[in-house]
């Protein structure tokens, strides 16, 4: 008889362990040194002459904050790194992390009208968000605004023009309830933010009162809110924003000396961008910080941690690309271990956000957390040599500047003297630098501009008090360009405009008409396209039509060698009277050039000069 079949699997062969490079030869650094070497070589970046490692040093940049980021890494810096719930707590405060239910989901509300506010408040709770940000709430109208919220369930985060008012209706209402130490929420003292905000505040220590209260009787509430958004909306760096971060929450530590637990008490604002790995390291970089300074007062602690998604990048025009950006900074603060998260509506910066905004905004983080699973491993990023290492960097250079801050004064002495203000000034300077070169891309602003977009028009809300550090949004002087532009459609019938006298068939021009294009729609000019020529009359005859005093010369360099001159003579004498050239040129004749690193803002200020000339000689 045939033997029976056994019931029992074969044994695996697979072995234990699996190592997917197994078979090929370890590379060293010398070998990718010569490779990134080659490529540069051959893109004509670096000569042939150029000794080894001059293609890697080329491809170098540096952050705001003047770090050294290499295109290749291969180890991981020596720093403290430790586990998850232990100091540095650069891996987490907490032992498991998000999992398995994600970081604490929290939606912003600027709405000053109780009512709306109230409605908003409970659709999000019921849709998804687990906790509360009241931004323009009255004290007085706390009651009815979370007159639907279980206190004991759904923190509430209270931020708004008087903040210990705000705080006493909340514990007032608590005790009303009867919730006690079931209380959750953070009460949002920010004596130092408000100065950073507005140039004046009450003094640190009006917080200890209500902190003594809270220590003692509502130990799932945090008192004290370090907001370090208004470092961050002057322009200020990343290392800049954890530095005074650290030198706020020394100084609340200072102020609340004797109280228990006085760490505990105090949440950390800080801002998540859609630059993922800088916004990564930023938040581990930030717990080892915090780590030190608690240490140095007796024991290290973890630092609570709320990631709001930038307000400055939001941009007023092609707004639906701010679903991406908050989507990124969403990804990048659940990656870096944020224990609460904010993801702006993407029309944040129209005005009143309006119910399928908040909806989309919330969605993005159910997606991040229940369909992407991304809280289901905790620190995804560590280990990688890229963050470790920008991780380090930061941190240093973050300490660095927190004692600079320590030296002159402390934080509000720095805030009092302005000199926060210069230094951030100085990075502000540098963004714009960048965003007005297009080193920095603004897409559908300042890069693939689309100047037939519907307006989205949304209800303003009340203006924010000014009078401290500076707002900066990257976006503001190209939508300011596009104001223009569209005020000027309005009243006239038609944009300022400018002429691409396109020199050659379409494969000749249409490289630098591309570049042309987008540049000047990005300041609202629409370009006026003379299409494949043979000759200068080809160009002048489609320049008449074009109705602008305004051309731009697009070709290759040997097309310009043959034509330039004789087409910018020929064009001056048909009326034009700012030529400029898309490309590097000297010629004579020339009111400028569009080129990469050109001063994009500069070039599309001239031509509204120009073409205002043009409408107040008709």
């Amino acid at each position: 008889m045939p033997e029976a079949e056994s019931s029992e699997p074969a044994p695996s062969s697979a072995p234990s362990t699996l190592s997917l490079a197994a078979g090929f030869p370890a590379a060293t650094q010398d070998e990718w040194t010569a490779l990134v070497d080659g490529v540069l070589r051959k893109a004509r970046r670096i000569g042939d002459d150029a000794p080894a490692g001059a293609g890697v040093e080329k491809l170098v940049r540096r952050s705001p904050e003047g770090i050294a980021v290499p295109p290749l890494f291969t180890a991981a810096p020596d720093a403290p790194v430790g586990v998850p719930g232990a100091a540095p707590f650069v891996r987490g405060g907490t032992v498991d992390g998000p999992v398995p239910d994600g970081w604490d989901v929290r939606q912003r509300h600027a709405e000053p009208d109780a009512d709306t506010a109230r409605a908003a408040v409970l659709a999000d709770l019921e849709n998804g968000v687990t906790s509360i940000w009241l931004a323009a709430t009255a004290p007085a109208d706390l009651p009815h605004v979370l007159g639907d919220v279980l206190l004991d369930l759904a923190p509430v985060v209270l931020d708004g023009d008087d903040p210990p008012a705000l705080a006493e209706a909340f514990l007032a209402l608590a005790a009303e309830r009867g919730t006690g130490e079931a209380l959750r929420g953070t009460l949002g003292l920010d004596p130092i933010g408000q100065r950073a905000r507005t140039g004046d505040g009450p003094p640190v220590d009006s917080v200890v009162a209500v902190a003594t209260r809270v220590a003692a009787d509502h130990p799932l509430v945090r008192a004290v809110v370090v907001d370090a958004l208004p470092v961050h909306t002057a322009g200020g760096s990343d290392a800049q924003e954890l530095g005074f971060a650290m030198a706020a929450g020394v100084a609340y530590l200072r102020a609340l000396d004797g109280v228990p637990g006085a760490a505990r008490l105090l949440e950390f604002r800080l801002a998540a961008t859609a630059e993922q790995f800088p916004t990564i390291a930023k938040l581990r970089a930030a717990r080892r910080l915090w780590s030190r300074v608690t240490e140095a007062c007796g024991e290290a602690q973890p630092m609570a941690q709320h990631a709001v998604s930038s307000p400055t990048m939001y941009t007023r025009r092609d707004p639906y690309v701010n679903l991406l950006r908050g989507t990124l900074a969403g990804f990048a603060a659940g990656v870096g271990g944020a224990d609460a998260v904010t993801v702006a509506p993407f029309d944040a910066a129209l005005g009143a956000s309006e119910p399928f905004s908040r909806r989309i905004a919330r969605n993005t983080q159910a997606l991040l957390v229940e369909e992407s699973h991304l809280a289901r491993v905790i620190d995804p990023a560590g280990g990688s040599y890229y963050v470790e290492s920008l991780t380090d960097a930061l941190a240093q250079a973050s300490w660095a500047f927190f004692q600079e801050i320590e030296a002159a004064g402390g934080a509000v002495a720095v805030l009092d003297s302005g000199w926060l203000a210069e230094r951030t000034g100085e990075v502000r300077a540098r963004r714009e630098r960048d965003v007005a070169t297009r080193r920095r891309p603004l897409t559908g602003v300042s890069e693939f501009p689309d100047l037939d977009e519907k307006p989205v028009d949304r209800r303003p809300l009340p203006d924010t008090p000014g009078g401290g550090l500076p707002v900066y949004r990257p976006a503001d002087a190209y939508e300011a360009f596009r104001d223009r532009s569209d005020a000027r459609l309005a009243d006239t019938g038609s944009r300022p405009r400018a002429f691409l006298a396109t020199l050659g068939p379409l494969a000749a021009y249409t490289a630098r008409a591309g570049f042309a294009r987008n540049l000047l729609q990005a300041g609202g000019i629409e370009p006026v396209e003379a299409g494949p020529t043979e000759t200068v009359s080809d160009v002048t005859a489609a320049y008449a039509d074009a109705g602008t005093t305004v051309a731009v010369l697009c070709s290759t360099d040997t097309l310009y060698a043959e034509r330039a001159a004789e087409t910018v003579a020929a064009l001056r004498e048909a009326g034009a009277t700012h030529v400029l050239l898309a490309g590097r040129s000297d010629l004579d004749g020339l009111d400028g050039t569009l080129h990469a690193g050109c001063d994009a803002l500069a070039v599309i200020d001239a031509v509204y000069q120009s073409t205002s000339h043009q409408e107040a000689g008709r």
